[in-house]
């Protein structure tokens, strides 16, 4: 998928960045190819052509090395739950219109294509009934569609999303009949999506965000996307062909792309 910023709409870009992490603490400031990734995520961020890149933080080690790689930082409230309230507070400090776009790049995914935000933001402007917008791609491995790691969306006719599930979805109720059925590729007419995890917000929504109850679906898929859509509010998905390089979830994921970095790397 190719976008030409010429075509592009306004936008920002918030990296929430947390310096705690259960599964790998402080891998925000952990070295790869001799920066911290968090300035990875900046720098690509930076080439996407936004109004503005903001790194929202609430830890004064993440503000210093920010700022020591040149970036822009707001420091934000330390009892946000998830990166969401993180850019909800953002928007509210830098004063941004309810029409502003705004996209949530995760802070710990150093190689993502900034083609993917681009799509993510045209999707969002090009549909005026919807209030956020994310990315989809095809699932082609029948263990990534039985993983319950891998969240799947099904969509509407206009490329809304319906659901969002780490259960298989759609079913093929003929040929999912027995244990054979999770082995091989799909059929390539099949309409599974995988959901990958770049938002594009409205500024209006983010400042709606706080008053959403967690609802019953998210409490269950531990999946903060579902409380939107039981708030009946639209989702745009785009759909793009190619699976991003993984981010860095723990030490693990960390030395892949080291060892990734020649081949990922111009």
């Amino acid at each position: 998928m190719s976008t030409s910023n010429t075509s592009l709409p306004n936008f920002h870009i918030v990296i929430p960045a947390r310096y705690a992490s259960q599964r790998f603490p402080q891998k925000l400031m952990a070295d790869l190819g001799g920066k911290p990734v968090l300035q990875w995520v900046y720098e690509l961020a930076l080439k996407a052509g936004a109004q503005s890149v903001t790194i929202a933080t609430d830890h004064n080690t993440i503000q210093t090395a920010a700022i020591e790689f040149g970036a822009s930082v707001v420091m934000t409230r330390d009892d946000h739950e998830n990166g969401t309230e993180r850019l909800a507070e953002v928007a509210e400090k830098m004063g941004w219109q309810g029409g502003d776009i705004v996209v949530n790049v995760q802070g710990d995914e150093p190689f993502l294509p900034v083609e993917l935000i681009h799509a993510g933001v045209l999707a969002l402007n090009n549909d005026q009934d919807a209030e956020m917008a994310t990315i989809a791609c095809p699932i082609e491995d029948k263990a990534d569609f039985f993983n319950p790691n891998v969240v799947k969306v099904v969509c509407d006719d206009h490329q809304r999303a319906l659901y969002f599930s780490r259960s298989p979805m759609p079913w093929d109720r003929d040929g999912f009949n027995d244990d054979s059925h999770r082995i091989g590729v799909l059929p390539s007419d099949f309409p599974a999506l995988r959901h990958v995890g770049l938002y594009v917000y409205r500024a209006s929504l983010l400042a709606r965000y706080a008053d959403l109850p967690m609802s019953p679906l998210e409490r269950w898929e531990k999946l903060e996307q579902l409380r939107f859509l039981h708030q009946g509010i639209k989702v745009q998905v785009a759909i793009t062909q190619d699976l991003p390089t993984h981010g860095v979830d723990t030490p693990e994921d960390l030395e892949k792309l080291r060892h990734q970095l020649p081949l990922i790397t111009p």
